[in-house]
């Protein structure tokens, strides 16, 4: 008999579908202290959690015996995934069973933010003060609405847009367009599109690219009295530059269902009349938790019987079963994948890997690791080893490997990712048992760990170009930790600059306007 821990509170639904499994022991924790949890944590197989419990590295280190964790929601960010992967552990999300939920609170807030319903509403019913002039607002028909990502949530708030007889502007690098355009709204690769709308939502996961995605500068570039909604991370929109906008009436009204830091009961935005706050509630639906709880549970009985995990974000690599030399080619092909979708943020039409010696023997298996990596910074949490070709299928991405002759390396791994304009080539290989390298991109030879922050930088191969890009970080403040330069015999070059600070992108603009910059793009590995 297997046994699962239910750590935060789901749906009645949930423990009902646990309890009637035969096979299937239930150990209620949702009232239980957390440093409780940690006494009975060994005797749980799969764990059910919420965004209560941080599954940190004393819950990981409790968990004797756990083999899943099932984190009964979206978000993942109080879960310890790499912690999680290095003890064994799979963790799974439930990624779409809130998605209408999350939907009809974006467009709560968006039809608010034009009507101030909530304001009037306060001012009647706790003021008992009746001023219908007080309360003039706006309509959507006719209003253009920027939507930033145009996946589950981001496509649907669009369709409902558009039957108010809103005009939308879609802004998603990572989609086919025909996605937008196909049901009436406008694609758009220019952000600068979305700055001069009406209304402004976003919909993206919260990374290094969208963290901050709209600031002082952006702000700036808006139309006055813009209406922007937040109803997917705190942290999109800089808060300090929202509040600073808002008080100007630069922003006319903001919607806003999340914050960095949460609970965020003290936090200033709450003081000002042209925002409507709501706590964290774009889940909070009845039916949206029924199904969470359905999910999770489902979820949690396929783990424990070992039949399958759905919606895994990190299927461990059992290394004992590889030879000891493979394990980290594994680990290595993924960040290539990754490497390569961030050089080129453009819709990805094929995904192909090429294995030189005895590796070659694993390319097959290989194959699944460097879709995953490739497709995580467009697809994020949504991606994981068991989708993963599904999820290239689905995208249309054409797939493949080969085993090619060696080329001066023992065991080499190449990644092509092509997208609808280009194709980018990382080569990567191991030195010793363990010693992952990056050894050449695009044709051109280089050296490097794929472990940091880093500047790739091509250009014409001319004197000035490396004291050009020091002066700018320099100017910046940036340290440079390491810099590997590759030449061709086409008169260009390609460096690698290792950093210590994350690089903005008002300074990868600066790059990329000098004179002898043919491109440069920030990854971070």
């Amino acid at each position: 008999m297997k046994t699962v821990i239910v750590c935060d509170a789901i749906h009645p639904v949930g423990f009902e579908l646990l309890n009637a499994q035969s096979d299937i022991k239930v150990i209620d924790a949702v009232s239980t202290p957390k440093d409780e949890l940690l006494k009975i944590l060994p005797e749980a197989d799969v764990a059910i959690t919420r965004s209560s419990t941080d599954c940190d590295e004393k819950f990981i280190a409790a968990s004797k015996n756990l083999k899943a964790l099932v984190r009964a929601g979206v978000g993942v960010d109080n879960v310890d995934i790499e912690g999680c992967s290095k003890k064994g552990i799979i963790v799974m999300n439930v990624p779409t069973a809130n998605t209408i939920a999350a939907v009809e609170m974006t467009m709560c807030h968006l039809l608010n933010s034009a009507r101030k319903y909530v304001n009037s509403v306060n001012d009647l019913q706790i003021n008992k003060t009746w001023k219908r002039e007080k309360w003039y607002g706006n309509e959507l028909y006719g209003k253009t609405l920027g939507v930033i990502g145009f996946g589950n949530i981001g496509s649907r708030v669009s369709f409902r847009s558009l039957a108010f007889g809103m005009k939308v502007i879609a802004y998603d690098p990572y989609i086919d367009p025909a996605k937008a355009t196909d049901m009436g709204a406008t694609y758009t690769r220019n952000f600068d599109d979305i700055l001069a709308c009406d209304f402004i939502t976003i919909h993206t996961p919260k990374n290094k690219e969208t963290v901050n995605m709209i600031g002082d500068e952006e702000i700036a570039k808006m139309k006055d009295g813009v209406r922007l909604i937040n109803c997917a991370r705190g942290g999109l929109y800089n808060e300090d530059s929202l509040l600073k906008a808002l008080k100007s009436g630069k922003i006319a009204y903001a919607g806003i269902d999340v914050f960095v830091k949460e609970p965020g009961n003290t936090h200033p935005l709450l003081d000002l009349e042209n925002v409507s706050a709501t706590p964290h509630l774009g889940a909070n639906t009845y039916e949206s938790q029924k199904n969470i709880a359905i999910a999770a549970a489902e979820q949690a009985i396929s783990a424990a019987r070992g039949i399958c995990y759905p919606n895994a974000l990190n299927l461990p690599i059992k290394t004992e079963d590889l030879p000891p030399f493979v394990a980290p080619y594994v680990e290595l092909i993924s960040k290539m994948g990754y490497f390569a979708a961030q050089l080129n943020k453009r819709p990805i039409r094929a995904i192909k890997i090429e294995a030189e010696g005895s590796v070659g023997d694993y390319a097959k298996s290989m194959l699944t690791f460097a879709i995953v990596g490739a497709l995580k910074e467009t697809l994020g949490d949504s991606i994981n080893y068991v989708n993963a070709k599904f999820k290239a299928e689905e995208k249309g991405i054409d797939i493949s490997f080969s085993v090619v002759p060696e080329s001066g390396y023992k065991n080499k791994l190449t990644v092509k990712v092509l997208t609808d304009k280009d194709v980018v080539t990382i080569g990567g290989t191991v030195f010793g048992e363990t010693e992952q390298r990056i050894v050449n991109i695009n044709g051109f030879k280089t050296d490097f760990k794929p472990k940091g922050r880093m500047i790739v930088f091509k250009n014409t191969d001319v004197p000035g170009v490396i004291s050009s890009i020091s002066s700018i970080l320099a100017e910046e403040k940036i340290n440079i930790a390491d810099f590997r330069l590759g030449r061709d015999d086409n008169g260009f070059a390609l460096a690698v600059i290792l950093v210590d600070q994350d690089i903005k992108k008002d300074i990868l603009a600066k790059l990329n306007a000098l004179e002898t910059c043919v491109w440069a793009e920030y990854a971070v590995l």
